[in-house]
């Protein structure tokens, strides 16, 4: 298989920057060329905060995948999340008159709710639209009713945007590095088109991503992207409010989380003031006497905000009978003990870790660790069908030259 069109795909975490560098045959397979990960710097909640220490960490994790795939990238796909994501629903209707329903009928509809979409908040630039369904004389349609006789269509559709300035910063931070961007992809859409099923994204279900900094939620119905919402609140607020409260090290804190059941099997922890926390909940020798009762609500104060939060998402969707009981955590959070029954005790009902999904033939590691760059390998190698992907942002997009690419200090 030639790597004569190599394709990248880099996730901008808080802690970790990763990198995939795939190839697609003439046959529609893909072949992993290489991977790479590097600590995260310059970067808060996929915003670009200190440009030149994000530069540095891009090229850095970039130029490893290249010289292990042994090519030079001259685009990439960039996958974040950001709490300033806005998530829009609009529904736009058109008389048909008893005619067919065309294709144009259905591309201006789109044509209007991108408008409206420009005209709300002029400073939003769309990276994502997914169609809903389309109602047509009061009848629902998944796929597109293209050819059928009807009176009225009316399309319902998901936006995601972000701030304009935001997409600047990040198309400068990867310029810097003599790369362009090819487009900007959430997390939240290729970790759900990865980790869940098609079944489970056609029939309604909600994906809540647990990271160190903040808490991610998607809401999918009919393969579509419903619902998306990113708040500043991770599991490592836990962690520093055991250290706050408890005059504890942040080092300290977050060994003692990791520690805990979160299924709070023996709840008379939560009232004994006089069980204390055993020396192995710390990371060394500096044993502080500390009640159990303290540390659980502590923590219980912190994880109810927390899934409050994503409870009032949910049900402010009107979907909570259907998607919301069809819940999968992901993320650092998930990887806590018994923290998925934790969360099955909030909600009333079971909340799942997402089974292994075997899209892709590929190490259990990488599987785990790239989860949504092989979640945009996937849309990127077959497209995603309820996705209409917007036009590429141009606003800070420049062509390299040839001598900038030759001599390019990234490899």
């Amino acid at each position: 298989m030639g790597s004569n069109n190599p394709i990248g795909v880099i996730e901008l975490g808080n802690v970790s920057i990763k990198c995939l560098i795939f190839n697609i045959s003439n046959d529609n397979t893909s072949e992993i060329l290489s991977t790479s990960i590097v600590d995260s710097e310059g970067i808060h909640n996929g915003v670009v905060v200190n440009l030149s220490k994000a530069t540095n960490a891009i090229r850095s994790c970039i130029s490893s995948a290249e010289k292990r795939a042994s090519i030079l990238l001259k685009k990439i796909n960039v996958v974040i999340e950001q709490t300033e994501f806005l998530c829009t629903k609009f529904s736009k209707d058109r008389k048909i008159n008893g005619s067919k329903i065309h294709e144009g009928d259905i591309e201006f509809l789109l044509k209007e709710a991108k408008k409206q979409v420009v005209l709300n908040d002029s400073k939003q630039s769309i990276i994502h639209i997914f169609n809903h369904n389309y109602i047509v004389d009061g009848k629902e349609f998944i796929e597109e009713p293209i050819d059928v006789y009807a009176d009225y269509l009316s399309h319902e559709m998901t936006f995601i945007t972000m701030p304009k300035n935001n997409i600047k910063n990040i198309n400068k931070a990867f310029l810097d590095c003599d790369i362009e961007v090819e487009r900007i992809i959430s997390s939240t859409f290729v970790l759900a088109v990865q980790l869940l099923s098609d079944h489970e994204l056609q029939f309604g279900s909600v994906l809540l991503n647990f990271g160190s900094e903040k808490t991610s939620l998607g809401l999918f119905k009919n393969l579509a992207l419903i619902h998306s919402t990113s708040f500043p609140i991770g599991i490592n607020h836990v962690a520093k409010d055991i250290s706050k409260i408890c005059s504890l090290s942040l080092k300290e804190s977050e060994s003692i989380r990791n520690k805990i059941d979160f299924s709070f099997k023996n709840n008379k922890e939560l009232f004994d003031e006089k069980d204390y926390l055993k020396e192995v909940y710390f990371s060394n020798s500096s044993y502080k006497k500390i009640s159990k009762s303290l540390i659980l609500k502590i923590v219980k104060a912190r994880l109810e905000e927390i899934l409050l939060i994503i409870k009032k998402q949910i049900v402010e969707t009107g979907l909570n009978s259907t998607c919301g009981r069809n819940l999968f955590i992901t993320g650092r959070g998930s990887k806590l003990y018994n923290f998925d029954k934790y969360c099955s005790n909030f909600f009333e009902f079971t909340v799942k870790k997402p089974s292994s999904n075997d899209r892709q033939e590929v190490e259990e590691e990488i599987k785990q660790t790239f989860a949504a760059c092989l979640g945009a390998l996937r849309i990127i190698k077959d497209g995603w069908e309820t996705e209409a992907i917007p036009k590429k942002s141009n606003e800070y997009t420049k062509k390299t030259g040839f001598f900038t690419r030759i001599f390019s200090k990234r490899l």
